[in-house]
């Protein structure tokens, strides 16, 4: 997998390891990082716990192969590179591309995320909707988390994605499962459905906030409304991004994945804007690499690194956005409350006149 980053060895050997992994705490010690008290993935929710507390139980990685991959209509940013937002959001997607065959190695275990986070949304979706299963859109489902957890709950459920890696990986996992679920590479600023084509939307895991500017937040959510069935539910989650302006975390806690020749480790840096309301990511992995000649310990590390930016969206903000988006009552409800790993905001389709 070729990084977007520069891709740089660091010592190999257990005790050089140690090191590294030494200098990475000390610097996540000195420094205001964020910390999490449960299930994230990548970027925007890798599951921060000490370096010293890892796990076995990995899903194998699957290769991206998406030559027969269904694609929605090209939109603006999903390939443009000419440095506005737009530019961004081709980012995101070379982004989430990159980053697809490694996902689930940000977990701890991704099997049992997806199955902790389906069973969540799952009670939200029919303490709301009733007790039937519902047809349930992910537009952002990158490798499946949600989607995937939702289908095994018995929902209809359909995938979307702007990284066609992503989305191919989803599709791939849920036949893994013998699910039904078709996944499309699209854009969440222009999905190729019809409209009220679904009772639920879900947005999850910070996927939101890739857009940086209210025109294309408003103009997503359009979209989500517009797809939705009159009535229906919305669902998005995003970092507790209240708390965490206050504190501008510049660097996230080193995170220790897997064990043996196996293990990795995934940590991330933040730069923030003067103004506080957005923040570039850079994303680390020290992936095992293979062996290196004249390295009697048999060990050999590689550094993938991936950028992104995100917008801080407060609860505040995106309440009134959604609102003005075409929704009624929009609702925060805290992990406590919820399950669900992050806050989680609710929201149903306001019904045509």
């Amino acid at each position: 997998m070729r990084a977007l980053g520069r891709v740089r060895k660091v010592p190999s050997g257990s005790r050089r390891l140690a090191r590294t992994l030494a200098a990475l705490a000390a610097f996540s010690k000195a420094s205001k990082y964020v910390q999490y008290a449960s299930d994230p993935p990548p970027c925007d929710r890798t599951h921060q716990r000490d370096i010293s507390r890892s796990a076995a139980g990995v899903s194998p990685a699957l290769r991206a192969d998406d030559a027969s991959l269904e694609t929605g209509p090209r939109v603006a940013g999903m390939n443009d590179t000419n440095g506005g937002d737009d530019g961004n959001n081709a980012s995101v997607a070379r982004f989430y591309d990159q980053l697809a065959a490694d996902y689930h190695l940000i977990y701890d275990d991704w099997d049992g995320s997806t199955e902790r986070q389906g069973r969540a949304l799952d009670t939200v979706i029919r303490a709301a909707l009733g007790p039937e299963p519902a047809t349930v859109l992910d537009c952002a489902c990158g490798i499946g988390t949600q989607a995937v957890g939702l289908a095994l709950r018995g929902h209809r459920v359909t995938g979307t994605d702007i990284s066609p890696a992503a989305a191919g990986r989803a599709g791939r996992e849920a036949a893994r499962r013998g699910l039904e679920m078709p996944v499309r590479a699209a854009d969440m600023r222009a999905l190729p459905f019809g409209d009220g084509s679904f009772d639920v939307v879900v947005c999850a895991d910070n996927s939101l906030p890739h857009l940086l500017t209210d025109a294309d937040l408003l103009t997503a959510l359009g979209e989500m409304r517009r797809v939705l069935r009159d009535r229906g539910l919305l669902l998005i989650s995003t970092r507790p991004y209240d708390q965490i302006r206050a504190s501008r975390p510049v660097s996230t806690a080193p995170q220790l994945h897997g064990s043996g020749a196996g293990r990795t480790v995934t940590f991330q840096l933040w730069d923030w804007s003067e103004d506080g309301e957005r923040y570039g990511l850079e994303h680390f992995q020290l992936i095992p690499a293979g062996d290196e000649p004249g390295d009697d310990t048999g060990e050999d590390w590689r550094v993938e690194v991936r950028r992104t930016t995100y917008r801080a969206l407060t609860e505040r903000q995106l309440a009134a956005l959604v609102t003005d988006a075409g929704f009624d009552g929009p609702a925060w409800r805290q992990p406590e409350d919820s399950g669900f790993f992050q806050p989680l905001l609710t929201t149903r389709r306001r019904a045509a006149p």
